[in-house]
């Protein structure tokens, strides 16, 4: 007889859309993701089916006549807050994007024509960060459970009194681990919102997985606590969303060529990242660290002109590693400067631009971790896709050939796994060289 309990309930999604062609074409495409599908015209009939069926997600295209997607969403996140809900929008629209962060608190937006590949990546991570949070609150109610029958056993039941509080301690240990899932989860919808902000930005231009990488190891260096390392990986990823605002001429000239107009554009893009973040209560430090990463030592930053420890720890940092990597992708200077005379620049200016301080501990990690920063000075092996087995480790993220994240460090591989790469790389028609943990690292 069939196990009820331990069937699988396919995630539920509502695609809604008022031109039947794209319904047919995004149903076609997820209709082998193993997905049940529920398809709508417009904002009314996506609401009567919200009214009668349980749906976790809901992927709404953006201008539609009648009810529009931001308003439905909207909606959606008033009645159904724990459905998630994602935005297809068919142009370059950054007030009807804030507006969907802020009123119908989406949890990303796609562009039109969608990237298949991208689409169906985003939807799964999506709903992974749903389940998570499901979880954690399914193992809150457990324990809550617990504690109550707790308090009936203690009076007379010694020994189980002692039963149960190791049984409490594993549950503890679950729920550690839960909201451990829950903010790596929130890491890696950040990178995913942060590859797709770089679909804006020139090829050369797309600095924030190599910003990330630099502040994570020097994180690690110095040992800030875990709050520290997680905001300022999210800063990292996200640093330049105010630069979405930009035309292409302003994105393309480096900051010291910039015209009075231009560079008054350029103050603004700090600010303005940190108020497209400000509807997240989550994001709260991410955004404190965005907005002050411009700010000198001797106070002639932008945005606030703070000076010196009036600056927070984290910004300091930020800004030292965007200045070392864009002066190297000539987005400063009219020139793409080498490594070691970028180095020398943070040294010239440092007591000026630069906390003195953190400017020799970066310079100092830089010169003696390099060539091995990029994966934490960890061992690591290079192997092509072929040579992968189950249970390795990623020691960096993988990007697909349009910039996309499509796998985050740390990520162990399965025979699955390994399979879909395979795949994709003769879609893409590239092999990838994937860096991996020695398996003593892996283990330990």
């Amino acid at each position: 007889m069939e196990d009820v309990s331990q069937k699988v309930v396919p995630a539920r999604l509502l695609l809604v859309d008022d031109e039947p062609n794209v319904l047919s074409a995004l149903s076609r495409m997820l209709r082998h993701e193993g997905y049940e599908l529920h398809t709508a015209g417009d904002g009314q009939a996506a609401l009567a089916i919200l009214e009668r069926e349980p749906i976790d997600l809901v992927l709404s295209d953006a201008l539609m006549p009648g009810m529009d997607g931001v308003e439905l969403l909207s909606r959606v996140q008033q009645q159904w807050p724990e459905c998630l809900r994602l935005l297809l929008t068919g142009q370059c629209d950054l007030s009807a994007t804030i507006r969907a962060i802020n009123e119908g608190r989406i949890y990303g937006y796609l562009a039109k024509p969608w990237d298949d590949e991208r689409l169906c990546l985003t939807l799964r991570q999506a709903l992974q960060h749903q389940q998570a949070e499901r979880e954690q609150k399914r193992l809150e109610a457990l324990t809550q459970d617990q504690n109550r029958e707790l308090a009936e056993l203690n009076a007379t039941l010694e020994q189980r009194v002692e039963a149960r509080t190791q049984e409490l301690q594993q549950t503890a240990d679950m729920l550690e681990v839960a909201y451990r899932e829950l903010r790596e989860s929130y890491v890696t919808a950040t990178r995913v919102f942060s590859s797709l902000i770089s679909q804006r930005l020139p090829t050369r231009f797309q600095t924030n997985a190599k910003v990330g990488i630099l502040v994570q190891a020097f994180a690690e260096e110095l040992g800030l606590d875990e709050a520290q390392q997680h905001d300022l990986q999210l800063a990292a990823a996200l640093y330049n969303l105010g630069k979405l605002a930009w035309n292409d001429r302003l994105i393309v000239t480096p900051a010291e060529q910039l015209s009075v107009q231009q560079r008054e554009s350029y103050r603004r893009y700090p600010a303005t990242g940190e108020s497209l973040l400000m509807a997240l209560e989550h994001m709260e430090g991410a955004a404190k660290l965005i907005r002050h990463h411009r700010e000198h030592w001797n106070g002639s930053g932008f945005p606030d002109h703070l000076q010196g420890e009036a600056i927070p720890y984290g910004a300091r940092l930020l800004g030292l590693a965007v200045d070392f990597i864009e002066l190297q992708r000539g987005m400063i200077l009219p020139r793409q400067v080498p490594r070691p005379q970028a180095l020398e620049l943070l040294r010239k200016f440092s007591g000026r631009i630069y906390d003195p301080v953190l400017c020799r501990a970066f310079i100092t990690l830089c010169l003696d971790k390099a060539p091995d920063l990029e994966n934490h000075g960890r061992p690591v092996l290079a192997l092509e896709t072929s040579q992968l087995k189950p249970g390795m480790i990623l020691a960096q993220d993988i990007h697909s050939i349009s910039g996309i994240l499509l796998l985050h460090e740390g990520k162990q591989f399965d025979a699955h796994l390994i399979d879909k790469l395979m795949r994709l790389e003769e879609v893409e028609d590239r092999r990838y060289t994937l860096l991996v943990y020695r398996e003593e690292e892996a283990d330990e």
